[in-house]
Protein backbone atom coordinates (compact mmCIF):
# COMPACT_ATOMS: atom_id res chain seq x y z
CA UNK A 1 0.00 0.00 0.00
CA UNK A 2 1.73 3.39 -0.76
CA UNK A 3 1.68 5.62 1.67
CA UNK A 4 1.79 8.60 -0.12
CA UNK A 5 -2.48 8.58 0.06
CA UNK A 6 -4.27 10.42 2.92
CA UNK A 7 -5.94 7.28 4.00
CA UNK A 8 -3.26 5.12 3.58
CA UNK A 9 -2.44 4.99 7.29
CA UNK A 10 -5.92 5.02 8.58
CA UNK A 11 -6.65 2.04 6.68
CA UNK A 12 -3.57 0.03 7.07
CA UNK A 13 -4.13 0.87 10.74
CA UNK A 14 -7.75 -0.72 10.31
CA UNK A 15 -6.10 -3.85 8.80
CA UNK A 16 -3.33 -4.28 11.39
CA UNK A 17 -6.06 -4.36 13.57
CA UNK A 18 -8.71 -6.72 12.07
CA UNK A 19 -5.40 -9.12 11.50
CA UNK A 20 -4.60 -9.17 15.27
CA UNK A 21 -8.19 -8.78 16.66
CA UNK A 22 -8.22 -10.63 20.25
CA UNK A 23 -4.14 -10.49 20.19
CA UNK A 24 -3.57 -6.49 20.61
CA UNK A 25 -4.69 -6.86 24.42
CA UNK A 26 -2.52 -9.97 25.76
CA UNK A 27 0.08 -10.59 22.98
CA UNK A 28 1.21 -7.84 21.28
CA UNK A 29 0.96 -3.98 20.61
CA UNK A 30 0.44 -2.80 17.32
CA UNK A 31 0.84 0.33 15.84
CA UNK A 32 0.55 0.95 11.39
CA UNK A 33 3.45 -1.70 10.49
CA UNK A 34 5.58 -1.68 14.12
CA UNK A 35 4.40 -4.49 16.37
CA UNK A 36 5.80 -5.54 19.58
CA UNK A 37 4.92 -9.13 20.64
CA UNK A 38 5.42 -9.56 24.54
CA UNK A 39 5.53 -12.10 27.27
CA UNK A 40 6.58 -12.23 31.11
CA UNK A 41 8.50 -15.79 30.09
CA UNK A 42 10.32 -17.34 27.52
CA UNK A 43 7.65 -19.77 26.67
CA UNK A 44 4.84 -17.24 26.63
CA UNK A 45 6.91 -15.09 24.49
CA UNK A 46 7.71 -17.92 21.73
CA UNK A 47 3.75 -18.94 21.94
CA UNK A 48 2.62 -15.35 21.22
CA UNK A 49 5.01 -15.36 18.56
CA UNK A 50 3.66 -18.38 17.25
CA UNK A 51 0.15 -16.48 17.08
CA UNK A 52 0.95 -13.25 15.80
CA UNK A 53 3.53 -15.15 12.64
CA UNK A 54 0.55 -17.48 12.31
CA UNK A 55 -2.11 -14.04 11.85
CA UNK A 56 0.24 -12.20 9.57
CA UNK A 57 -0.08 -15.63 6.91
CA UNK A 58 -2.87 -16.18 6.88
CA UNK A 59 -3.49 -12.61 5.57
CA UNK A 60 -0.47 -12.98 3.27
CA UNK A 61 1.03 -10.40 5.12
CA UNK A 62 4.88 -9.98 4.98
CA UNK A 63 7.26 -8.94 7.31
CA UNK A 64 11.07 -7.76 6.99
CA UNK A 65 13.70 -10.04 8.74
CA UNK A 66 16.67 -7.12 8.47
CA UNK A 67 13.52 -5.00 10.70
CA UNK A 68 13.02 -7.83 12.93
CA UNK A 69 14.30 -8.18 16.27
CA UNK A 70 13.94 -11.39 18.85
CA UNK A 71 13.53 -12.05 22.16
CA UNK A 72 14.64 -8.54 23.19
CA UNK A 73 14.34 -7.38 26.84
CA UNK A 74 14.10 -3.45 25.69
CA UNK A 75 12.98 -2.29 22.98
CA UNK A 76 12.18 1.82 21.84
CA UNK A 77 8.66 2.02 20.33
CA UNK A 78 7.13 5.41 19.22
CA UNK A 79 9.69 7.70 21.03
CA UNK A 80 9.64 5.35 24.48
CA UNK A 81 11.70 2.95 25.74
CA UNK A 82 10.05 -0.21 26.84
CA UNK A 83 11.43 -2.91 29.80
CA UNK A 84 10.61 -4.80 32.37
CA UNK A 85 10.99 -2.23 34.63
CA UNK A 86 8.42 -0.08 32.85
CA UNK A 87 7.99 2.84 30.68
CA UNK A 88 10.73 5.62 29.92
CA UNK A 89 11.95 8.66 27.24
CA UNK A 90 13.57 7.81 24.56
CA UNK A 91 17.27 9.28 25.56
CA UNK A 92 17.81 10.31 21.95
CA UNK A 93 14.36 12.46 22.09
CA UNK A 94 15.28 13.37 25.33
CA UNK A 95 18.70 14.46 24.13
CA UNK A 96 17.00 16.50 21.12
CA UNK A 97 15.13 18.56 23.86
CA UNK A 98 18.54 19.37 25.90
CA UNK A 99 20.67 20.67 23.01
CA UNK A 100 17.47 22.91 21.57
CA UNK A 101 19.06 26.33 21.76
CA UNK A 102 17.29 29.35 22.66
CA UNK A 103 13.94 30.06 20.44
CA UNK A 104 14.38 33.05 18.52
CA UNK A 105 10.43 33.16 16.88
CA UNK A 106 7.27 31.67 17.70
CA UNK A 107 7.45 28.96 15.54
CA UNK A 108 10.94 27.66 17.23
CA UNK A 109 9.20 28.02 20.75
CA UNK A 110 5.96 26.16 19.49
CA UNK A 111 8.46 23.02 17.90
CA UNK A 112 10.37 22.89 21.32
CA UNK A 113 6.65 22.74 23.05
CA UNK A 114 5.53 20.20 20.66
CA UNK A 115 8.23 18.03 21.25
CA UNK A 116 8.29 18.13 25.64
CA UNK A 117 4.36 17.57 25.43
CA UNK A 118 4.90 14.64 23.90
CA UNK A 119 6.64 13.66 27.45
CA UNK A 120 4.25 15.71 29.44
CA UNK A 121 3.11 12.74 31.45
CA UNK A 122 6.67 12.02 32.80
CA UNK A 123 6.69 15.54 34.01
CA UNK A 124 5.00 16.19 37.43
CA UNK A 125 3.41 20.02 36.51
CA UNK A 126 4.59 19.89 33.03
CA UNK A 127 1.62 22.88 32.80
CA UNK A 128 3.05 24.96 35.34
CA UNK A 129 6.63 24.55 34.42
CA UNK A 130 5.80 25.44 30.54
CA UNK A 131 3.00 27.87 31.45
CA UNK A 132 5.11 31.44 30.15
CA UNK A 133 6.61 29.52 27.05
CA UNK A 134 2.74 28.65 26.20
CA UNK A 135 2.08 32.68 26.66
CA UNK A 136 4.65 33.34 24.79
CA UNK A 137 2.74 31.52 21.70
CA UNK A 138 -0.31 33.29 21.51
CA UNK A 139 -2.02 35.07 18.92
CA UNK A 140 -2.09 38.62 20.69
CA UNK A 141 1.22 38.58 22.99
CA UNK A 142 4.37 39.45 21.54
CA UNK A 143 7.89 37.62 21.63
CA UNK A 144 9.72 39.13 24.43
CA UNK A 145 12.04 36.41 26.16
CA UNK A 146 12.59 37.42 29.31
CA UNK A 147 14.59 36.01 32.44
CA UNK A 148 11.56 34.35 33.43
CA UNK A 149 11.37 32.64 29.91
CA UNK A 150 14.75 31.29 30.39
CA UNK A 151 13.95 29.72 33.80
CA UNK A 152 11.21 27.83 32.30
CA UNK A 153 12.76 27.15 29.17
CA UNK A 154 15.45 25.39 31.62
CA UNK A 155 13.43 24.11 33.87
CA UNK A 156 11.34 22.25 31.63
CA UNK A 157 14.52 21.11 30.34
CA UNK A 158 16.09 19.48 33.73
CA UNK A 159 12.33 17.93 34.70
CA UNK A 160 12.48 15.82 31.27
CA UNK A 161 15.82 14.91 31.70
CA UNK A 162 14.81 13.71 35.34
CA UNK A 163 11.93 12.19 34.45
CA UNK A 164 11.05 8.63 35.76
CA UNK A 165 10.16 5.39 34.98
CA UNK A 166 6.59 4.97 34.54
CA UNK A 167 5.06 1.68 35.35
CA UNK A 168 2.41 -0.89 34.35
CA UNK A 169 -0.76 -0.58 35.56
CA UNK A 170 -1.85 -3.78 36.95
CA UNK A 171 -5.56 -5.03 37.27
CA UNK A 172 -5.38 -6.74 40.56
CA UNK A 173 -4.24 -3.66 42.35
CA UNK A 174 -6.52 -0.15 43.29
CA UNK A 175 -5.18 2.33 41.93
CA UNK A 176 -4.81 6.06 43.65
CA UNK A 177 -5.12 9.37 42.60
CA UNK A 178 -3.47 12.55 44.16
CA UNK A 179 -4.77 15.66 43.19
CA UNK A 180 -3.81 19.18 44.09
CA UNK A 181 -4.68 22.98 42.76
CA UNK A 182 -2.52 26.55 43.47
CA UNK A 183 -3.40 30.08 41.90
CA UNK A 184 -1.98 28.84 38.20
CA UNK A 185 -3.12 25.22 37.92
CA UNK A 186 -4.29 22.07 38.68
CA UNK A 187 -2.22 18.97 38.95
CA UNK A 188 -2.75 14.96 39.74
CA UNK A 189 -0.56 11.91 40.01
CA UNK A 190 -1.87 8.58 39.11
CA UNK A 191 -0.34 5.41 40.53
CA UNK A 192 -0.27 1.79 42.28
CA UNK A 193 1.37 0.25 44.94
CA UNK A 194 3.34 -2.42 43.28
CA UNK A 195 5.18 -3.85 46.77
CA UNK A 196 5.99 -2.09 49.40
CA UNK A 197 6.11 1.13 47.23
CA UNK A 198 3.95 3.36 44.92
CA UNK A 199 4.87 3.58 41.86
CA UNK A 200 3.92 6.58 39.43
CA UNK A 201 1.63 5.62 36.32
CA UNK A 202 1.39 8.79 34.70
CA UNK A 203 0.95 12.73 35.35
CA UNK A 204 -0.97 14.91 34.58
CA UNK A 205 -1.57 18.78 34.52
CA UNK A 206 -3.14 21.63 33.53
CA UNK A 207 -3.12 25.77 33.41
CA UNK A 208 -6.03 27.61 34.91
CA UNK A 209 -7.81 29.81 33.01
CA UNK A 210 -8.20 33.56 33.90
CA UNK A 211 -11.46 33.04 35.25
CA UNK A 212 -10.82 29.36 37.11
CA UNK A 213 -7.87 31.73 38.43
CA UNK A 214 -10.82 33.87 40.63
CA UNK A 215 -12.23 30.76 41.87
CA UNK A 216 -12.13 30.11 45.38
CA UNK A 217 -9.62 27.42 47.09
CA UNK A 218 -12.34 24.89 47.84
CA UNK A 219 -13.42 25.12 43.87
CA UNK A 220 -10.35 25.22 42.40
CA UNK A 221 -9.53 21.52 44.65
CA UNK A 222 -12.68 20.17 43.40
CA UNK A 223 -11.81 21.63 39.81
CA UNK A 224 -8.65 19.41 40.20
CA UNK A 225 -10.49 16.36 40.92
CA UNK A 226 -13.02 16.44 38.06
CA UNK A 227 -10.09 16.87 35.53
CA UNK A 228 -8.16 14.67 36.89
CA UNK A 229 -10.70 11.44 36.81
CA UNK A 230 -11.52 12.89 33.34
CA UNK A 231 -8.63 12.65 32.24
CA UNK A 232 -7.49 9.52 33.38
CA UNK A 233 -11.08 8.00 33.08
CA UNK A 234 -9.92 5.09 30.52
CA UNK A 235 -7.70 3.67 33.71
CA UNK A 236 -10.29 4.42 36.47
CA UNK A 237 -13.77 3.07 34.82
CA UNK A 238 -15.39 0.49 36.49
CA UNK A 239 -12.23 0.33 38.84
CA UNK A 240 -12.02 1.32 42.48
CA UNK A 241 -9.92 3.66 43.53
CA UNK A 242 -8.48 6.35 46.54
CA UNK A 243 -9.06 9.65 46.07
CA UNK A 244 -6.51 11.58 47.75
CA UNK A 245 -6.30 15.83 48.55
CA UNK A 246 -4.68 17.62 50.68
CA UNK A 247 -7.92 20.11 51.02
CA UNK A 248 -9.74 18.87 54.49
CA UNK A 249 -12.14 21.53 53.96
CA UNK A 250 -13.06 18.91 50.77
CA UNK A 251 -14.13 16.19 53.38
CA UNK A 252 -17.62 18.42 54.34
CA UNK A 253 -19.05 18.37 50.69
CA UNK A 254 -19.83 14.26 51.45
CA UNK A 255 -22.25 14.48 53.73
CA UNK A 256 -23.78 17.89 51.85
CA UNK A 257 -27.22 16.82 50.39
CA UNK A 258 -28.34 19.88 49.21
CA UNK A 259 -25.45 22.52 47.74
CA UNK A 260 -26.12 26.07 47.31
CA UNK A 261 -24.56 28.50 44.85
CA UNK A 262 -22.03 27.42 42.50
CA UNK A 263 -21.53 24.09 43.61
CA UNK A 264 -25.06 23.65 43.25
CA UNK A 265 -24.98 24.70 39.34
CA UNK A 266 -21.63 23.41 38.27
CA UNK A 267 -22.73 19.89 36.69
CA UNK A 268 -19.22 18.80 36.86
CA UNK A 269 -18.79 19.38 40.53
CA UNK A 270 -21.90 18.13 41.69
CA UNK A 271 -21.14 14.66 40.10
CA UNK A 272 -18.19 14.24 42.52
Amino acid sequence: MPFGLCNAPATFERLMVTVLRGLSSEACLVYLDDIIIVGRTFEEHLNNLRKVFQRLQKANLKLSPKKCRFFQKEVTYLGHVISAEGVKTDPGKIKAVVDWPRPETVHDLRSFLGLCTYYRRFVKNFSTIARLLHKLTEAKSNFNWTEECEKSFNSLKQALTSSPILTYIRTDKDFILDTDASNEGIGAVLSQNTGNEERVIAYFSKSLGKPERNYCVTRKELLAIVKSIEHVHHYLYGQKFLLRTDHASLRWLLNFKEPEGQISLDPKISRV
